[in-house]
């Protein structure tokens, strides 16, 4: 005997018909045929479907149970039908990931929407592609997540395909050859303050030149070889004399040379290196928290009295000085006293 039913979940008003088989009239031994959607909906769900099964006394009953059993679940999953691709999507996906290469997959999620394909550029640098399928997948365009210094914009020229995507992306890293080059050897031959962990998107690095101060670059990604931004942090009497050198020997920069090299030519400084030097000699700690690395930043402010030069976290000197009755606030500037040596300090109020 086949009966058919349908089961409404009132979760997003989707209805799903099923197909009950009774053997001799008898609901325990019931086989059930459903619509595939439901079937993955209900996957990890079977041994809690026989159970209902078996004490249910009536078809009426079970298919109560069932339904209660759907709504359920689809409070606590996804039940829209985006969640659940349709067969061919799948088949498609498998046919897609064999042309771009199984061993470039280094990650794909149990729904089948996210994905990591790994691509090494010419120097060998490994680098991760993440890839968020649509439902409608490959009619509309993938979303991709990448670590690369500028946004990464898939063209689709009448492809949506995985292949024309990963190809996309090889192209792209070449871009970024000379870049890569330039941060590699500053994080090779420097002691680089910030960030802690760079990435292949980072585009800044604070520099350490002597224990109370560093040097900020902002590097252009498209040319690196160009006059970065500088930004010189820590005692004047140290920092000014770099800043007059930078201007003075402007003129030498050469693009044919190495950023870490320009760098160094310019400024007449030879940078602290891994093979000379310890980290632990440039790390200061700061004068009020005594701690180097503070909610992720490093100390970045310095008494500017050469037979001082204690540094500071930005945010403990501002608290210091806004707790001390000596200090004052015009605009957006505090005036104190450095709380090592008594000198005057000066510091621009953070925005809160």
């Amino acid at each position: 005997m086949h009966l058919l039913n349908k089961v409404t979940t009132v979760f997003q008003g989707q209805e799903f018909y099923i197909a009950i088989e009774l053997p001799n009239r008898s609901l325990q031994q019931a086989k059930i045929c459903c619509d595939w959607r439901l079937k993955s909906l209900l996957t990890g769900y079977e041994h809690l479907l026989e159970q209902r099964l078996q004490q249910s006394t009536t078809l009426a009953g079970f298919m109560e149970e069932l339904k209660t059993i759907v709504e359920r679940v689809g409070q606590d999953g996804d039940m829209s039908p985006a969640s659940v691709a349709s067969p061919r999507f799948y088949s498609h996906l498998l046919e897609e990931l064999a042309e771009v290469g199984w061993e470039r997959l280094s990650f794909i999620d149990a729904n089948f929407r996210w994905l990591h394909l790994e691509a090494k550029d010419s120097c060998d640098r490994r680098h991760v592609l993440k890839i968020h399928l649509h439902e409608q997948h490959p009619e509309v365009a993938p979303d991709c997540v990448t670590e690369l210094p500028l946004p990464f914009h898939f063209i689709s020229t009448g492809s949506n395909s995985l292949k024309n995507l990963f190809s996309q992306f090889k192209q792209c890293l070449e871009q970024y050859k000379e870049f890569w080059d330039a941060m590699d050897e500053i994080d090779s031959s420097t002691w680089v303050l910030e960030p802690e962990k760079p990435t292949r998107s980072a585009t800044v690095r604070r520099i350490a030149l002597v224990n109370n101060a560093s040097l900020q670059i902002e590097v252009n990604p498209v040319q690196p070889t160009v006059l970065p931004k500088c930004t010189f942090l820590g005692a004047d009497h140290v920092t000014s004399p770099l800043k007059g050198n930078l201007c003075k020997n402007l003129h030498h920069w050469r693009s044919a040379v190495s950023l870490l090299d320009n760098l160094q030519n310019v400024l007449e400084v030879t940078f602290p290196s891994p093979a000379n030097t310890k980290k632990e000699d440039l790390s200061v700690e700061c004068g009020i928290c005594y701690a180097y690395r503070l909610a992720g930043c490093v100390p970045e402010l310095t008494c500017d009295d050469s037979r001082c030069c204690q540094t500071y976290h930005r945010d403990c000197l501002y608290e210091w000085l806004r707790s001390d009755p000596t200090s004052r606030l015009s605009f957006n500037m505090v005036f104190g006293e450095c709380p090592y040596c008594s000198k005057p300090i000066t510091m621009k109020a953070p925005n809160k």
